[in-house]
């Protein structure tokens, strides 16, 4: 199972990015996907889960209304796209699923600060 996350980067306050998570190993389309994110002294925190299918999704309340994870089961492939960006969104996000009888995989995380 392999998860490689990009999209991270440097952005101003209220710009946005898109968070990508390649997936292989395992087979995508019958698995939840969730993104978290770790912010430097915190502990990891949940930031929204999708459905095998696509067709359920929830979010942390701190992202509700600005973030909106997505995913195409044809490229194994789970997105987060962010928008209206603040400082404390600034941490390391990692993708996660669960495979092979429950155990769970995460990816090595992708950067994002949040800084003008």
């Amino acid at each position: 199972v392999q998860l490689v996350e990009s999209g991270g980067g440097l952005v101003q306050p209220g710009g946005s990015l898109r968070l990508s998570c390649a997936a292989s190993g395992f087979t995508f389309s019958s698995s939840d996907m969730k993104w978290y994110r770790q912010a430097p002294g915190k502990e990891r925190e949940l930031v929204a889960t999708i459905s095998n299918t696509g067709g359920s999704t929830n979010y942390a309340d701190s992202v509700k209304g600005r973030f909106t994870i997505s995913r195409d089961n044809a490229k194994n492939t789970v997105y987060l796209q962010m928008n209206s960006l603040n400082s404390d969104d600034t941490a390391v996000y990692y993708c996660r699923t669960l495979a092979n009888r429950g155990r769970a995989y995460w990816g090595q995380g992708t950067q994002v600060t949040v800084s003008s």
